[in-house]
């Protein structure tokens, strides 16, 4: 059974559904049967790569209120959040561009590192808040990992997997994937949303069922 997930590492709900779905994988057995793929989707592209902005600021200007509305904004996700043991601190958060952090991951992926990475990228950005937009934090990641910092750094200073990365939008795109994060599960069913982790559970049970796993 393969899962593709579609999502952002600056994307708060990702990670709460990351966590759902590994709840449900726990709760039906299915560990075994099932493959995760990891997509590359950017919440904004037109961010900048690392800035001194705010969570707050920037849902202000996004959604044109004050900066203690947008706080406001925050304390439900950050209930949610909590509910699957992930402690958010959105005032210390800021905004970052995540194109390089999804070309790194698709470099760490053939190193077979795909769930390391993405698991690292959004607890680095949430829990320990540091700028994923910029290439020293995402070094720092890969000697955690114990890869090659050399090549690492060769590919965040080229180029490369920025087609594999685009080519992931587009085919979220062609799969009517609006908003992240997005769960396909066999090219056959579609989850949107940090949905409770029984959803994924019927799911994944009503898919193994079909295929007498």
């Amino acid at each position: 059974m393969k899962i593709e997930v579609w999502s952002d590492y600056v994307c708060p709900f990702c990670y709460i559904g990351k966590r759902r779905l590994e709840e449900a994988i726990a709760l039906t057995g299915l560990a075994q049967n099932i493959e995760i793929q990891f997509k590359a989707y950017e919440l904004d592209p037109n961010s900048p790569a690392f800035s001194d902005q705010s969570t707050y600021e920037m849902l202000a200007g996004k959604y044109q209120t004050t900066v203690e509305a947008a706080k406001k904004m925050t304390t439900s996700v950050k209930q949610q959040a909590q509910t699957v043991g992930l402690d958010y601190d959105f005032d210390r958060i800021k905004i970052a561009n995540t194109f390089d952090a999804h070309r790194l991951a698709k470099w760490a992926e053939e190193q077979g590192k795909a769930a390391e990475i993405s698991e690292r990228l959004l607890k680095t950005h949430f829990i320990e808040t540091m700028e994923i937009g910029r290439h020293e934090v995402l070094l720092g990641l890969v000697d955690e990992m114990g890869l090659d910092r050399t090549k690492a750094a060769e590919v965040l200073s080229s180029n490369a997997y920025e087609n594999e990365v685009k080519q992931d939008i587009q085919d979220g795109l062609s799969l009517g994937v609006q908003g992240v994060p997005f769960f396909v599960i066999n090219r056959k069913y579609a989850i949107s949303g940090a949905q409770p982790a029984e959803t994924f559970a019927n799911a994944l049970k009503k898919v193994a069922e079909e295929e007498g796993q």
